[in-house]
Order: structure tokens, then C-alpha cells, then sequence
């Protein structure tokens, strides 16, 4: 691994990991009558208090430091003082900026007891991150990588969003490669050592058509149907990969 490759590593894994610390810290307050607001405030303190900055705030006019997108919600959800209830479910995205590098996850919560459904959409949508990630090597082709998820999310009676994908990161917070999460096997560019972006395949138990509220920001899914969404920062390594935002818990 050569010296610039090592050094955007390194200094991944530090932003990786504090944005998966943040949403270690919310795992422990979430519950009904909580509020998305009180999860941004978290999410904001834990970041500053390690010495990062939350790279959501204010980019692109985005207000809060952390997306939360509920039930029906895909992406982009903004944080307020709506309240969670018992069956909600909740995405939580975070991404840390600290000494001029991104780290960008994100997770599920059950709110309380969820049903059956709600428990089989997050199920499926957690697998298909992780089967995606798990071929990730030198050579792969980024279509592989929507193929793989789109047949395991297909294969559970599920819909892959095709409005928004996984992208390159690093110094800048969105870049080159698009990563999309649906896809041909065989297609698309090949994967190299060093490169450096996110998975995050947005998964809905109904169809997968989308609508951005009037906000500008909140996509819902068309049909009111329940949506779940996982994300990691991962980097290509000359064997495999490495995920930089795991989870300590």
C-alpha cells in the first residue's frame, strides 16, 4: 500500500469511526417519545466534542448536523421535534469531518416492538450491504456491486430507490465513483486499490419510486410504503477491503 493510500486510510478510519461512535451513543437514548431533535444535539455534541466537525450541517443549506428519516421516509429526513412512537422505525445518518477528511454511515433503529415487516425490511436491506461489501476487491466492477444487492433485495419481495446511490468520498464529501445499488454484473468501471466510497442501499417494502417533499431535502416513497436504509465507508485494499465505519458495540 503506498504512502498516499496509507495516509487517506488512516485518517478515514479516525473520521469513520467517530461517526460510528455517534450512532453508538444514539442507540442508547432512542425510545419512544424521543424526539429527532434531541438525536441531532447528540449526534452534533458527540462529533464536536471529538475534535470533528458534522459535515451535513449546512452543506448545501441542509440545517441540521444529522439526517433522520422515519418509516416512510427514504433519505434526507431533517431533524425536528417530532416525536418517535412505539413501531417507528428510524435511519440515523452521520458523517464526521476531522482533520480534512469524511467518514459517512448510517443505521437503522426499532423504535419499541416493530412488526414483522418492519423487522424483514431492515433484515434484508442490512444483508444486502453486507453481501455488496463482501465481494469488494481490485478488479471488481462497480455493477457487480448494485447486482448483488438488487437480486438479494428482489429475492425478499423488496425494491431497490434508483433515485439515490453510494458515492466516492475522502477530502470532498461527495465524489467520483457513483455507486449504484441496483445493476448488471460485469458492468461499470473497476475497482482499484485505494479507492474510497460508500455503500448505502435505501430499501422499500413496496415499490421503489420516490418523491422529494417541498423542503427540498425529505424523499418519501411514492407509495407511503415502509423504507430502511444501511451505510458504510469502505476502502479497497490490494486483498479485499476494510469498512471504517464499524460499529464498537
Amino acid at each position: 500500500m503506498n504512502k498516499n493510500i496509507k495516509e487517506s486510510f488512516e485518517k478515514t478510519r479516525i473520521a469513520g469511526s467517530i461517526a460510528a461512535g455517534a450512532l453508538d451513543e444514539v442507540s442508547k437514548i432512542i425510545k419512544p417519545g424521543i424526539s429527532t431533535g434531541e438525536i441531532d444535539n447528540l449526534c452534533y455534541e458527540f462529533i464536536n466534542d471529538h475534535g470533528a466537525y458534522s459535515a451535513p450541517l449546512f452543506y448545501r443549506g441542509f440545517p441540521k448536523s444529522c439526517c433522520t428519516s422515519a418509516n416512510h421516509v427514504v433519505c434526507h429526513g431533517i431533524p425536528s421535534d417530532k416525536i418517535l412512537d412505539e413501531g417507528d422505525i428510524l435511519n440515523v445518518d452521520v458523517t464526521a469531518y476531522k482533520n480534512g477528511w469524511h467518514g459517512d454511515t448510517s443505521r437503522m433503529f426499532e423504535i419499541g416492538e416493530i412488526s414483522i415487516k418492519a423487522k424483514k425490511l431492515i433484515e434484508t436491506t442490512y444483508e444486502a450491504m453486507m453481501k455488496a461489501i463482501k465481494i469488494l476487491k481490485e478488479d471488481v466492477q462497480l455493477g457487480d456491486i448494485g447486482s448483488t444487492i438488487q437480486q438479494h433485495v428482489e429475492s425478499k419481495g423488496c425494491s431497490v430507490v434508483q433515485d439515490f446511490c453510494g458515492h466516492g468520498i475522502g477530502q470532498t464529501f461527495h465524489k467520483e465513483p457513483t455507486i449504484l445499488h441496483y445493476g448488471k454484473k460485469e458492468t461499470g468501471e473497476k475497482i482499484k486499490e485505494g479507492m474510497i466510497f460508500t455503500i448505502e442501499p435505501m430499501i422499500n417494502l413496496g415499490n421503489y419510486e420516490t418523491k422529494t417533499l417541498n423542503d427540498g431535502w425529505t424523499a418519501v416513497t411514492k407509495d407511503k410504503s415502509l423504507s430502511a436504509q444501511f451505510e458504510h465507508t469502505v476502502g479497497i485494499t490490494k486483498d479485499g477491503y476494510e469498512i471504517f465505519t464499524q460499529s464498537k458495540n
